[in-house]
Parts: structure tokens; C-alpha cells; sequence
């Protein structure tokens, strides 16, 4: 049994990267599992309602984007972009959101009963 220390939990790598081609865009993009802090982000997103609105429109707003923004990272593993910058990030082609959102969802295993439960929350 290997017991792990502190440090050795800390210092692991262990948000796995993978590239993604992305004719859209000229080129590949590195997308990388969630940190814990980035899903509980994610998740709150999905959940948190609008006192001016009952429909789940508010929360799937721009959620590929969001996403995408949380898991596109460069090759060290850093995410290349920040909360400010989603709305600009959704202007961009869908079809190249989807492509690396769809990478994005598996990484993380993110799927339909996660969607789904988001959706009735």
C-alpha cells in the first residue's frame, strides 16, 4: 500500500490534458480536466437562478462557453482564459465550441443525467 504524503497529493499532476484539433480556429487546443474549485464554479453556475427569471434559460446561458473556458488550458496545464472572458468566447463558431466542449464533458465526465439534474434543480 503506497500512502500518500501531503506533499506527494499537492504535487501530483493530476488534471490530464489531452489536444483537440480545431479547424475553426486555425489550429489544436490543449483541454484539461477541472480543478475541484473550477467544477464547483461550473456546478453553482448551472444551479444559481435569477430572481428575475423561474426558467433555466438564465443558467444554460452560454454554458458551452463556460465550459470551455474552464478546461482550455496551455501546455503546463494552466487555463488560457478567465471568467470575464465567457461572453466573448460564446461569440465564437458553435461548431468549435462543441467540438472541444464535447472533449470537455468526457474529461470531466460531465453527460445528459448531469445536464438533466441541472436542468430541474
Amino acid at each position: 500500500m503506497n500512502i500518500l504524503s501531503k506533499e506527494a497529493i499537492l504535487s501530483a499532476d493530476d488534471l490530464p490534458r489531452e489536444i483537440v484539433s480545431v479547424p475553426e480556429w486555425g489550429g489544436q487546443v490543449y483541454v484539461r480536466t477541472m480543478t475541484g474549485t473550477d467544477r464547483d464554479a461550473f456546478e453553482a453556475s448551472l444551479i444559481t437562478r435569477d430572481s428575475n427569471t423561474s426558467s433555466n434559460d438564465q443558467r444554460m446561458h452560454n454554458v458551452r462557453a463556460r465550459l470551455v473556458s474552464l478546461t482550455l488550458c496551455s501546455e503546463s496545464g494552466e487555463r488560457i482564459f478567465q471568467d470575464g472572458d465567457i461572453d466573448a468566447l460564446g461569440r465564437k463558431s458553435a461548431r468549435a465550441l462543441d467540438r472541444v466542449f464535447a472533449v470537455a464533458q468526457r474529461l470531466n465526465g460531465i453527460g445528459a443525467d448531469e445536464a438533466q439534474a441541472a436542468k430541474n434543480a
